[in-house]
């Protein structure tokens, strides 16, 4: 080990001299492209040589991404957020990318369940849509959602898609009349065989009743004639599909449940419902006795939104379909990944690309549930904690696989130790400082001939393994992201910073200034450069999820607004940044991340003690 120290003390020279030049080697037509301009300091392989991205488009197809309509029922809560801020991210990334990406998202506002809702608040079902719908705006808005389309199963050219779909499947012969008798939900809006069910007692009033197995929301026994859609003449297309598309669901567990009840449960689809028992939707075109099911319905919106039906022959992909990814809850799997594939493949339609599924939000390891108290409002939430607070904490803590437990506690917990005491302690260190400029440490370090510049070991190896962390970065986010993993990319972001940090800590360069020293103030430079370029490029590549906040951050260290793409987020890339474009703040109160204003009894001395270090680096 102490050969290969010495080994690598030997090449620094010329390999610092590099360093020295960032870009001086480059041809102009490479550098528009993300280019790593310094070489490594180590021989160590780099991860990102074996992480490349994946994704391709259409050419002219916008990405298309979407969430699930949301019902209007009920009030919005954090799941709704989540799926929001989800599909968000991931459009906004492929904006970072340069690509033109699309956003969907809106509401479900047919079916029994709106029907009844409306009832009891004696409105009419439209004006109760309304008023709804507007709650699920604001939402968006308030969250920073960038979508371009809120849409609702209300719109007219939504109906006019609806009914053409509808024309296309009698057209096929694939919708017929038949007396239909099973176990409906209200709830969850569909029938579920017997093996699907068990009975269960109510809690609070004692009453035994039979109820989905997998919602446990109570089902009733049901006898009508309706239209129904010949679902099982699809199953070989359907499990052929699956085969040849084994990633299709994510994650993969998933994909396995769609498989087997395909296999195992696949039935014939009630498509209508009688007026008597469903009167708020879309008719049945020529037979206004029979109201259009809400999912066949809901599902079309994605359609809707991409022009369907009045494509431009040849040019379909130009609304952006086939969707790139839907994103639902795991509860509506079977639904989009059953219903929704099997009535595309009836009227010889794409498919979406990608199904991300994602799990609940709980609170103390309990389902969210109104009747328990234990809903979060979003709204609520992000004026008490701030709208990118409220965006972090979802996308870092939130469950792809599992459920996630929403706390408090711990929002406050993350907010302090990861973005306060991470990003914003990191941009204070560099920003606030008294013995140095960041714009000139930038300037002399970028062009700097570090051969007759001394490194000690330790400082040596932590400026190795700090490059390496940051060469790598992007692309690893960047994978991530193509395998619809936003939680485990901004982890890695989170986690560069915090190395980072670490890294400050080790090499001490308010010490190194202090003594007056050439080689020490020219390792301290090195030293903040380096950490500088690992606030920019986190910076680059949290835009996605934290719009205002990142902004911020880049503003404070003076990045160029047109220098802002994942292109630009390469090592050594920019040396024309540290000149702040807003001010870094004289108080921790008008900083980056500024302390909560919260009323939670928790004692948090590594606050305190974050406030004491950044005092004495400062001074």
């Amino acid at each position: 080990m102490e050969l290969l120290k010495a080994a690598s003390v030997r090449r620094l020279p010329r390999l610092q001299s590099a360093l020295g030049r960032p870009g001086s080697w480059v041809c102009s037509s490479c550098r528009a492209r993300p280019v790593v301009v310094a070489p490594r300091l180590t021989s160590a392989g780099s991860r990102a040589a074996r992480l490349s991205s994946t994704s391709t488009q259409t050419r002219g197809k916008p990405y298309y991404v979407t969430t699930p309509i949301f019902y209007v029922n009920a009030a919005p809560h954090i799941g709704h957020m989540y799926s929001m801020v989800l599909a968000d991210v991931l459009k906004r990334w492929q904006n970072l990318k340069g690509n033109q990406a699309l956003m969907l998202t809106g509401t479900d506002e047919h079916g029994i369940k709106v029907e009844q809702a409306a009832a009891k608040k004696d409105m009419h079902p439209k004006t109760f849509c309304d008023e709804t719908a507007e709650q699920f705006k604001e939402l968006a808005h308030a969250a920073n959602i960038n979508c371009d389309r809120f849409i609702r199963t209300t719109d007219q050219d939504h109906q006019l898609a609806v009914e053409h779909f509808w024309f296309l499947l009698q057209e096929k012969g694939l919708i017929y009349e038949s007396k239909h008798q099973g176990w409906y939900s209200v709830s969850d809006e569909c029938f579920y065989p017997e093996s699907q069910l068990e009975r269960r007692q109510d809690p609070f009033t004692g009453e035994v009743f039979m109820a989905s197995s997998e919602t446990k929301n109570k089902v009733e026994w049901v006898e009508e004639k309706n239209y129904h859609f010949r679902m099982t003449a699809l199953k070989d297309r359907l499990l052929d599909f699956y085969r040849n598309n084994p990633e299709w669901v994510v994650p993969h567990a998933r994909m396995n449940d769609v498989v087997d009840w395909v296999q195992n449960n696949l039935s014939d689809l009630s498509i209508s419902r009688p007026i008597q028992r469903l009167s708020w939707g879309i008719r049945v075109p020529n037979d206004a006795s029979q109201t259009i099911y809400v999912w066949v319905d809901a599902l079309i919106n994605y359609l809707t939104m991409a022009g369907f039906p009045n494509w431009t022959p040849g040019r379909e992909y130009e609304g952006g379909w086939p969707a790139d990814v839907h994103i639902i809850g795991k509860d509506i799997v079977r639904f989009h990944s059953v219903y929704w594939p099997a009535l595309l493949l009836a009227v010889d339609l794409p498919l979406p690309k990608k199904v991300l599924t994602h799990a609940h939000w709980t609170m103390n390891g309990q389902k969210m549930s109104k009747s328990i108290g234990n809903v979060v409002n979003p709204l609520y939430a992000m004026n008490r904690w701030g709208v990118d607070t409220m965006r972090f904490y979802l996308m870092y803590v939130g469950g792809l696989a599992r459920d996630a437990d929403y706390s408090n506690e711990e929002l406050v917990t993350k907010y302090k130790k990861l973005l306060q005491g991470g990003f914003g302690n990191l941009v204070g260190r560099l920003t606030r400082a008294k013995l140095w400029n960041l714009r000139e440490v930038v300037a002399t370090a970028s062009s700097m001939d570090m051969s007759e510049v001394s490194l000690s070991t330790p400082i040596q190896d932590a400026i190795v393994n700090l490059e390496n962390i940051l060469l790598d970065l992007p692309s690893v986010v960047d994978q991530h992201m193509d395998q619809l993993n936003p939680v485990a990319a901004i982890r890695e972001i989170v986690e560069a910073a915090t190395a980072t940090n670490a890294f400050l800590t080790s090499t001490a360069p308010w010490a190194l200034v202090k003594t007056k020293d050439q080689n020490d103030l020219a390792v301290a430079q090195r030293s903040l450069f380096l950490a500088a370029e690992s606030m920019r490029i986190a910076g680059i590549l949290l835009q996605p999820y934290l719009p205002a906040k990142a902004t911020k951050l880049l503003d404070i260290l003076g990045v160029d607004p047109g220098k802002r793409s994942f292109s630009d987020a390469a090592l050594y890339k920019d040396s024309s940044y540290g000149e702040p474009i807003v001010s870094p703040g004289t108080t921790l109160e008008d900083t980056l991340f500024p302390p909560l204003v919260e009323d939670l009894d928790i004692e948090f001395p590594a606050s305190r003690a974050t406030k004491r270090k950044m005092k004495k680096e400062t001074d």
